[in-house]
């Protein structure tokens, strides 16, 4: 690198954190258990050519188009795909519920983690942080959720349940007090791409990887890596509107290879005012309509604090963190206790041989555990009480506890 490149990667990586803290939220961040929060350094890098062709433009100067986005106002169409690799349902055999039914209420918690796994088509509408409306639509059913005002609304049409909360004006400025259902997960590639971009650190390299069109408008594509090896994570692309700086498109790639973990993208996009009836909403004649009584279990975003997708854990009690960067590893202790058993003479043999086979067993200094694999977040759980977890691989997860003290 010349001596001109090394001093403009200095000023831009000083220059960065400043201007990526200007970057506002402003669409419902719902559903998408699982997605690990990264944490980026920087190496400037100018856009590569190709179609669409677009002015030169370095990742810093990327980065803080998008910080400094002003766009508060859009409504169109995406479309989710997350593959967790976790086991679904019909894998579960014998082992699923039983004559649960449906749930009583158009609650979210429930219908928000069918996000984590398949294919989804979502409507979404914003205008400004006050007003905004994520539909997700089925075959034959639309299940809604509205922020206007002070009101949040939930509909299920396939079960005609409403689902009403009160936001004051206290707890959406100081987030105190009960969350209410669009304190949730992210899934729009603003939400996501914010979740990776708003820590800096020397562990990851940055760059702009050419270009391309996103629902019809042109974009520069931004590709983030890590340079440490042993994480789950290989690359995030993000898709950034050339004019307005605001992410079109995100995926997130496992460092194993195969389809990405995440791929969230608009396939419609409008950035005008929208309809204000779109934020309209008035239970239709005979749902049911269920109150927050403050006892619900509300779907809420854990405090990213960590890099790699440990959210908050490196504040509880008996945790500790284990590097830095894509690869840092909570550990907790449980206090000597590890696996639960499952007692035979209860009919537990078949459920705990199932349990095993979810996991892999390990040993090393440690003494013996087991392995637990998603294609993101991995955990090892040892028989003498310790839980090692992070977007990291299950040898990682082996070193960092065979160094433990």
């Amino acid at each position: 690198m010349a001596p001109n490149d090394s001093a403009q990667a200095t000023d831009e990586a000083r220059d960065l954190g400043a201007g990526r803290r200007k970057a506002a939220r402003y669409l419902v961040p719902v559903g998408v258990a699982g997605v690990a929060a990264a944490t980026i350094g920087l190496v400037p890098a100018l856009a590569a050519s190709g179609d669409p062709s677009l002015p030169k433009i370095s990742a810093q100067q990327l980065i803080e188009k998008m910080a400094a986005s002003d766009t508060q106002q859009l409504s169109g169409t995406m479309k989710i795909t997350t593959d967790l690799g976790l086991p679904g349902l019909g894998s579960l055999g014998s082992f699923a519920p039983k004559g649960g039914g449906s749930d009583k209420s158009a609650s979210p918690d429930a219908k928000l983690t069918e996000l984590a796994s398949g294919t989804h088509t979502l409507r979404v509408a914003a205008d400004g942080p006050d007003r905004q409306k994520v539909s997700i639509l089925e075959d034959a059913a639309e299940y809604s959720l509205i922020h206007n005002g002070n009101d949040v609304w939930a509909y299920d049409s396939g079960s005609n349940q409403v689902f009403h909360s009160k936001k004051s004006a206290a707890d959406a400025a100081e987030g105190h007090g009960r969350k209410t259902p669009d304190a949730g997960l992210p899934t729009t590639p603003k939400a996501l791409a914010d979740e990776f971009l708003k820590n800096v650190d020397p562990t990851t390299a940055v760059s702009v990887d050419g270009t391309s069109q996103v629902a019809g408008r042109d974009a520069y594509q931004l590709l983030v890596k890590p340079k440490q090896s042993g994480s789950t994570i290989g690359s995030v692309r993000i898709a950034v509107d050339a004019k307005t700086g605001v992410p079109l498109k995100f995926t997130l790639s496992p460092s194993a290879g195969g389809k990405a973990v995440v791929d969230a993208g608009f396939t419609k996009v409008d950035f005008s005012k929208p309809s204000a009836d779109t934020f309209k909403f008035s239970p239709p004649k005979g749902a049911k309509v269920t109150e927050d009584d403050g006892k619900q279990k509300q779907t809420s975003l854990p405090e990213q604090s960590l890099p790699g997708g440990l959210g908050n854990f490196g504040d509880a009690k008996n945790t500790k963190v284990i590097g830095k960067g894509w690869t840092a590893i909570a550990e907790l202790d449980t206090g000597g206790k590890g696996m639960p058993k499952a007692d035979d003479s209860k009919g537990g043999g078949d459920a705990q041989k199932f349990l095993d086979s979810l996991g892999d067993k390990v040993s090393g200094k440690f003494g013996t555990g087991t392995v637990f694999k998603t294609r993101l977040v991995n955990a090892l759980i040892t028989d003498n009480g310790k839980v090692y977890v992070g977007a990291v691989t299950k040898d990682a997860l082996v070193d960092a506890a065979n160094s433990a003290k």
